[in-house]
């Protein structure tokens, strides 16, 4: 069960972080943002399973590998934003956490843009 390591993990650090903040609040934010760094690691095997079954999904409907590439871009894309901007929060720089956020949105437009030009293409076919 990785959930149970991942969460027994996050508990620890966050005790750890805890406890030092009083003390040493440059080292809490250190804590905190290797924690967040392992969590991906151990998760990070489970993403080739993932694209591995999109793609043969995408192959199996005949669907352009090139929408399926923006799909897994734009949900990487909003996954990393979100947790830089969490990371800039924690530290107490929520202006910049507000910047990050904004700049991940502008990129899931422009990873997206084909795959709205497309929908835009078959609308304009399909009506009369």
């Amino acid at each position: 069960m990785e959930i149970l390591q991942v969460v027994g993990l996050g508990m620890v650090a966050a005790i750890i972080s805890i406890v030092i903040k009083g003390q040493r609040p440059e080292i809490s934010m250190q804590i905190s943002i290797i924690t967040g760094v392992i969590i991906f690691i151990l998760i990070a095997a489970n993403l080739s399973t993932v694209l591995k079954l999109l793609e043969g999904i995408a192959n199996k409907v005949d669907l352009d590998l090139i929408y399926v590439t923006a799909i897994i871009k734009v949900i990487g894309i909003a996954y990393i934003s979100q947790f830089g901007a969490e990371v800039c929060r924690d530290a107490g720089e929520g202006a910049i956490a507000s910047k990050i956020e904004f700049a991940g949105k502008i990129l899931i437009i422009v990873v997206a843009a084909p795959i709205i030009l497309a929908l835009l293409n078959l609308l304009v076919e399909i009506l009369p």
